[in-house]
Order: structure tokens, then sequence, then C-alpha cells
């Protein structure tokens, strides 16, 4: 690993001025060409259902993609499609990946909508584009013939929303690729930036419990819904620091059965995000605080009752927050590439499956698909292809070229 790894890390970035080998040239022809091709797919691959935890029809699909273009894909456990381009030689080893799962639960109209160069659908840009990024590439790739040294890895990844708490990636760190990784790059972002810090997140159910009653025979009880609205108020007012932003959120409330009955049961779910482990703790501690406090006062409200009142909290998710230097091969060679199509790339901040192996000190980033997008995780989403969008799949395969290196190419 260490041996595969040092020349991710001492490696010069790619030269500016040096002349590409015929193949990548061919293959970067290729991917200008033929950028109808990939927004056929983005389409296609978007108008496949793919909540989290039922991804399983719009994997087969990009699995079937990939062996249409020679390439054997396979299924993991945990659902996430897999398929290994090997290289000549020893060199680095480089996953390309994108997720398959959206935000939209279950029954989700998610038939896509054209007008000019605007695609309207929930999960078109995130991340069907990164899907059908991939699969351009290793289009690309197969048909111009470019061999490398290393082995590139195409990735499309389970559990990235939501709650799926990174279960995808995680499965690919602990079983599928353990100690074979030396750079990640996933395709989840707009336009061309590069996202080498990544905040991470903590997420929480919290549920009150009582017996619940008639609200005029039973007056008099500690009530649920008032202890998690004392607790709500307190949450309201949390302080959280401005750099590194950190934030709070209190995202759904459910409880009660009727106008005219005492709960039995309040609950809510609340998230913080922050590029700081401390600051996150910091918030996780507030929380407890502020949970035994509005139990407290909602039974002294109501100091004859001996009815109970409980919060339990369960544990939703555990984002790790990580960064890669700005000095390492991988962001140096991003930068590089992105520059060598013309393209001036931005840095960025986002939350995505490259927490996981940036918290393990893997090098990963983020990058842009090369086009626009808004109302990301909204019913209006939308991707908007621009005359240069094409180089957003350029940038993936150069990138992923030069980390592994072509075959025959001089060093």
């Amino acid at each position: 690993m260490l041996r595969r790894l040092l020349p991710i890390l001492l490696a010069a970035p790619l030269a500016a001025q040096a002349p590409l080998p015929a193949p990548i040239q061919s293959a970067l022809q290729q991917l200008e060409r033929d950028n109808g091709w990939l927004l056929e797919r983005q389409v296609a691959l978007c108008e496949i259902p793919a909540p989290s935890f039922q991804e399983g029809p719009r994997g087969r699909a990009f699995a079937a993609e990939l062996a249409a273009l020679g390439l054997t894909a396979r299924v993991d456990a945990v659902g996430n499609v897999i398929a290994e381009r090997r290289g000549r030689g020893d060199g680095a080893t480089v996953v390309l990946a994108a997720h398959l799962d959206t935000v939209f639960p279950e029954g989700t109209d998610v038939r896509v909508r054209r007008e000019g160069s605007t695609f309207h659908g929930p999960g078109i840009a995130d991340d069907c584009r990164g899907l059908a990024i991939l699969l351009a590439v290793a289009r690309a790739l197969q048909q111009a013939r470019v061999e490398t040294e290393g082995r590139i890895v195409f990735v499309a990844t389970v559990g990235e929303e939501g709650l799926g708490n990174l279960r995808g990636v995680r499965h690919l760190f602990d079983r599928e690729l353990t100690g074979r990784v030396d750079a990640f790059i996933t395709v989840d972002v707009s336009q061309f930036q590069v996202v080498r810090q990544a905040p991470g997140s903590h997420r929480y159910a919290v549920t009150f419990r009582g017996p619940g009653g008639h609200s005029f025979q039973q007056f008099g009880m500690p009530n649920p819904i008032h202890a998690a609205g004392r607790a709500l108020a307190r949450i309201a007012d949390f302080q959280v620091p401005a750099t590194p932003k950190t934030t709070f959120n209190v995202g759904t409330i459910v409880g009660g059965r009727s106008v005219n009955a005492i709960p039995d049961s309040a609950a809510f779910t609340v998230e913080w995000r922050s590029e700081s482990p401390a600051a996150l703790a910091a918030l996780d501690a507030q929380l407890a605080a502020v949970l035994d406090s509005a139990v407290a006062a909602e039974r002294a409200r109501w100091p004859a009752s001996t009815a109970p009142l409980t919060v339990t909290v369960d544990t939703l998710g555990i984002r790790p927050a990580g960064a890669t230097s700005d000095t390492s091969r991988l962001v140096r060679t991003a930068l590089a590439t992105a520059r060598r199509l013309g393209a001036e790339p931005a840095f960025g901040l986002a939350s995505t499956d490259a927490n996981l192996p940036m918290s393990r000190g893997i090098p990963a980033i983020a990058i842009g698909h090369g086009g626009g997008a808004t109302g990301t995780h909204s019913l209006g989403e939308t991707y908007t292809e621009g005359p240069t969008s094409f180089r957003g799949p350029q940038w993936a395969l150069l990138l992923v070229t030069e980390l592994a290196g072509v075959a025959g190419a001089r060093p």
C-alpha cells in the first residue's frame, strides 16, 4: 500500500504544457463528440426511482450499462455496483464514484422534463449526473483503448443520502477495497468545484414518552409534546460558531393522536453539521443538557402527578468530518487537470461519500460535474447543460488517468 501511495503523494502534478498521450486525446474528443449519449443515460437513470435503501433497480440498470461497455460489474452485499478496470503495471488504485440513491421517497414522480438546455427532475443533478459521467468515462476509456498502469475502479454507491449514513462507502472501505485505495474521487457537486474539506454531521431522533390520557379527565400529568416544546425552544436558541461554519436544524416533529387526548409520545429529529469534530461534540453535550432540563421542567410543572415522563435519543447517523491537504498530489492534480481543460476550479464545501475516506487519512475529494444545478433535494431540482459542460466528464477522465498513470507514457 505504501509503495503505491508514494507516487500519489510525491510525484509532480500534471505539467500544463506536456503533450497528452494519443489515446487520452482520443478519449477526450469522444467525450465532447458523444455528449448526447451521456445526457441520455443521465435521464434514463434518473427516471428509475432510487430512494435510500431501495437503490436496487437503478443499480441493476447501471451495472447493465457497464456490462454493455465490456466491463465486469458486480453488486456487493449492500448494493454498491463495482467495476474494476485493471492496469498493466503496479500503479495506484483510483476510485471514481457517484451515488445511486436520492432523498425522494417511494412514489415520487421522477420523470424528467426538458426545456432547452435545462432538465427538470428529482435527482437529475444529484447524483444522476455523476452516475452518467462514470459511464461516459468508462466508455471513452474502453473505446479509445486507454491502458493505465494502475487500476481505475468505478463505484456507484448506495446510502449516501439522508439516513443511508454512508453505508455504501463504509462497506467499500471496510470490506470490498480495504487497504487498496490510493485516491478516491466522487462526482457529486456542480460546475468545476474541488471539495477537499468536508463537514461532518450528527443526526438524532429524540422521543419523549408518557402514559397519555384524556385531556379533561387526566389533566394534570406531564405532557410529552409540552416537554418536546420546552426542548425545541432551547435548541432554537443554540449559539454556534461562524468559523468553522457550524449549523443545527430540527427537521421533523411528530406526536399525539387527537386534539382531546394527552399524547403518549412526541418525537423530533435534529442534525448538526460542522467541519470541527469539537463543535459537533459540544452540540451533543448541549442536547443532552437540554433534554434533561426539559423533562425536569415538565415534571415540576405537575408536582402532584406520579405519571412517568421519559426521553430517549436514537442515533440516525454519524458522518465524520475530514479534509485532504491542499498540498496533496490528489488536490494539486485535480486543479492542474481542470486548468488544462480551460476551467478554473473553485474550492467548495460539501458533505459527500468522500467524508469517510478523508476521515481515515485516505486522499479523497469530490469534484464538480461541469454543469449547473438548482433546487437540489427538492422536487424542482434542475440540471442545466452549458456549452462547456462536456468538460466535466473530460476532467474526471483526465484526473483518474493521470493518477493511475497512462501505460507507456513518460513521467
